[in-house]
């Protein structure tokens, strides 16, 4: 059987990558999260494959190795820009066996199912339902999901389908651009779920778990970025933010006040808001409040200690429950993690 590392051996990232015709693509995962992913998707030859991202092409010229002659890999991506290129690079590097179609992703393509494995390298709002019916009886999935109903909040999981439902056999850490109807052009913003943004005079923006309770002028989410970014009071955590642990939890209390926020361009921030009180901590470990006294910092605090008093769990040791999506639109599923 042929492993993910040897093949990685035998394909040129930097070919695909940084293409001398195409150029650099920043629309790249890390080539060892690529690679982990691909082991734990369990490819095997002659098997009938799709990818959710195309992106450079690295990741599909990898599947066409794992699969064989006998095998086939379909790539998709809203963005035609990279599709195209990607199905050149694949042509001239001799690679009849995968192909790359520009579509949305999320509904999965039905012409060429069903998929042995299929593996996404962005975000969808939740697992759609048109992945699980276009799986083949016993198929592997693996993709990231979101954990809560804000951006930046995501694992990955490893789902089996059996009788047409979709059963999480395991998470990771990590997580992907999320997966959107057009191409992406801004990438240090979310794809989705931004309740009010900022350019001016400083880039900042802010997503809120209880927006459907917000106006139509977006009074709350406004306001609760102004209290986190004008005249905020500020005060380090005191020790060093494990991000994907924090998140996690923060994730799995379920509170419909949690935010997130983005307050300078290179940091996240989770945590606490209402219409008239908002704090939140950042990456580097800073809390932003509206006030020393804020019921929100009040809250946020006491997540941070329930956080320290489970031991900073790992995304792994969290119990996972797939939701179903209710509502008008597409079918699926929400995944939810609790300890």
């Amino acid at each position: 059987m042929t492993t993910v590392a040897d093949t990685a051996e035998t394909v040129p990232e930097r070919h695909y990558t940084h293409h001398e015709g195409r150029g650099a693509t920043p629309h790249r995962s890390n080539p060892a999260v690529i690679h982990r992913e691909l082991t734990t998707l369990d490819v095997r030859q002659g098997m009938n494959v799709a990818e959710i991202g195309t992106g450079s092409g690295y990741s599909g010229a990898l599947l066409a190795h794992l699969v064989g002659p006998t095998g086939t890999v379909t790539s998709l991506d809203i963005d035609a820009y990279l599709s195209r290129w990607a199905n050149l690079i694949h042509h001239e590097r001799g690679l009849d066996n995968v192909r790359c179609h520009i579509t949305d992703g999320t509904v999965g393509f039905p012409e060429r199912a069903p998929y042995d494995r299929m593996v996404a390298w962005c975000t969808p709002p939740f697992l759609p339902k048109a992945w699980i019916d276009q799986a083949a009886e016993g198929g592997v999935i693996v993709a990231p999901l979101p954990i809560a109903p804000v951006p930046n909040m995501t694992v990955v999981v490893k789902v089996r389908v059996s009788g047409g439902v979709p059963v999480v056999e395991a998470v990771f850490n990590g997580g992907y651009i999320e997966a959107t109807t057009s191409p992406k052009g801004n990438l240090d913003l979310p794809g989705r779920w931004v309740d009010w943004e900022n350019r001016f005079p400083a880039p900042a923006w802010i997503s809120l778990a209880w927006r459907e309770s917000d106006d139509h002028l977006h009074t709350g989410a406004r306001t609760a970025l102004d209290r986190l970014l004008k005249d905020a009071h500020t005060e380090p955590y005191g020790a060093e933010v494990n991000w994907p642990s924090w998140r996690t939890f923060a994730a799995s209390l379920a509170d419909p006040q949690l935010t997130m926020a983005g307050l300078t361009p290179d940091l996240w921030a989770i945590g606490h808001s209402t219409p008239t009180t908002a704090a939140a901590i950042q990456q580097d470990g800073m809390i932003h409040a509206d006030h020393p006294e804020s019921p929100s910092l009040t809250v946020l605090r006491d997540w941070l200690t329930a956080w320290e008093e489970a031991g900073r769990p790992a995304p792994e040791t969290y119990t996972p429950a797939l939701v179903q999506q209710e509502g008008p639109g597409p079918a699926g599923w929400h995944l939810r993690l609790t300890r």
